[in-house]
């Protein structure tokens, strides 16, 4: 089954594809998920269109847990829930799609789906399917060297470059992950090269740092070295072809893994200017994770610097715009978000915890009850509006929300022990000793040293 490109589908398709790209950025996620899965009946090969359904679905993944990922740690485990890849790839690619959509974090179905696009020859899907398991399991080592080898065969050289590098970050001595590096470098050396069996290799290089030798290709590459190249060729790559995002994604990225956040929010900008760039939501959350990021890389730096020049009053005011420079930041992006996204409750989570952070605590309120609606923030949520309630005094409202967040936590842990505390704290503000000690004395039977608890158990028995 051969893979196709958005273009050369009917055009009628294209334009129902880009009123899909639309819907997407206004939220009408149903909609992106009804077309993508129409125009993949007919053409199952359209990567684009794929990529365009599970960015769909991901966002529309709220309410659903996830059963998959939880239950399957890593590649290996999930495989014998569907067997070999031996069945026939057209039901197996129609069974991964039900599971996807189900559950487009269910990594057995993602399995079960790269399956089916290596029994219907689809290499750059089953390469992508890959990636998609490595997103979800991001230390396997399976899945990495699986999307390395996938990228190989689909003569990606430079993805599968990168999964090599990834994999030896993990495990610098792996040989699958060696042999990868090896052959990849080797095969990115030939596409530049362009040489044929007739001539030889080195009358074949026309500049010694156009590429790099077989001698060379057989050593390990170090990350940095081989990051550099990347960046190097995409630049190359983005000067021949200009209005291509994915060689400005791929320099931005290099970047970011070298840590130079500053140039890599430059190429970002630069790919957000472009007229696919301006609606591309995911390159939209990377600058904001960037400039998260270089902002905390900042605050980490003066802090350090603080160490060796303690209560220096200019670091210090540095320190202190920069905390409030990153707080307000992220509080208009989250606050913008929630804006275009009302039904995103993790987000209104997110929301409202950086309300509390700021002591705005009738906002976070607001944002903690909305949060409640989602099973995965329901337990968070109901115990910071019960913090929030606690900070404005409303205690018998705290009370009620932090008794509902103690009974729905099943296990003792740190969260069920914070509840307990701010729930005997709310009892102590309220006169109420007797029904704070015996919150107290629940702790106290499980974690003798937590906090104060200790403290205020013997002072009651003193007393």
């Amino acid at each position: 089954m051969p893979e196709v490109s958005v273009t050369s589908l009917d055009p009628r398709v294209q334009k129902q594809i880009e009123n899909a790209q639309t819907a997407l950025q206004r939220g009408n996620l149903d909609y992106v998920i009804e077309v993508t899965t129409q125009v993949l009946k007919t053409a199952p090969g359209c990567l684009p269109v794929r990529k365009l359904q599970r960015t769909a679905q991901m966002k529309a993944q709220q309410s659903k847990s996830k059963f998959g990922t939880k239950m399957f740690g890593s590649v290996t485990q999930a495989g014998f829930l569907f067997g070999s890849s031996n069945k026939d790839p057209n039901k197996a690619l129609e069974s991964a799609e039900k599971l996807l959509a189900n559950d487009p974090t269910s990594v057995p179905g993602l399995k079960l789906l790269a399956d089916a696009a290596k029994g219907l020859d689809m290499p750059n899907t089953l390469a992508w399917v890959w990636e998609c398991v490595h997103e979800l399991l991001p230390n396997d080592r399976d899945a990495l060297l699986n999307m390395g080898q996938a990228y190989y065969a689909a003569k990606n050289s430079k993805e599968a470059l990168r999964a090599a590098d990834l994999l030896l970050k993990l495990r610098p001595q792996d040989g699958d992950a060696l042999d990868l590096m090896r052959k990849a470098s080797i095969a990115q050396t030939e596409e530049k090269g362009k040489w044929d069996d007739k001539g030889s290799f080195r009358d074949k290089l026309k500049d010694a740092a156009q590429t790099v030798s077989l001698e060379q290709a057989s050593k390990v590459v170090t990350s940095e070295e081989m990051t550099q190249r990347l960046i190097k060729e995409a630049i190359e790559r983005h000067t021949q072809q200009p209005d291509s995002l994915d060689h400005l994604r791929t320099i931005a990225d290099g970047y970011r893994r070298l840590n130079n956040l500053p140039e890599a929010l430059v190429w970002i900008r630069k790919a957000r200017e472009l007229p696919a760039g301006k609606a591309d939501t995911t390159l939209e959350k990377l600058e904001s994770d960037l400039k998260t990021a270089q902002i905390e890389h900042d605050i980490k730096a003066l802090e350090t610097e603080l160490t060796t020049t303690p209560n220096a009053p200019a670091l210090l005011a540095k320190l202190e715009a920069a905390k409030t420079e990153l707080a307000q930041f992220k509080l208009a992006e989250a606050k913008n978000f929630v804006e275009r996204y009302p039904n995103d409750y993790a987000a209104r989570f997110t929301l409202a915890n950086l309300y509390f952070d700021l002591h705005d605590y009738q906002n976070a309120i607001a944002n903690y009850q909305q949060a409640q609606k989602n099973p995965k923030t329901r337990l968070p949520a109901l115990a910071g509006m019960g913090k929030s309630l606690k900070a404005r005094k409303m205690f018998d409202l705290a009370v009620a929300q932090l008794q509902n967040a103690k009974s729905e936590i099943p296990n003792m842990d740190d969260t069920k022990k914070e509840v307990i505390y701010e729930l005997a704290d709310c009892y102590e503000k309220m006169g109420k000793k007797d029904e704070a000690i015996a919150e107290y004395k629940i702790i106290y039977n499980d974690d003798i040293g937590y906090r104060d608890v200790s403290d205020k158990i013997n002072a009651f028995y003193s007393s």
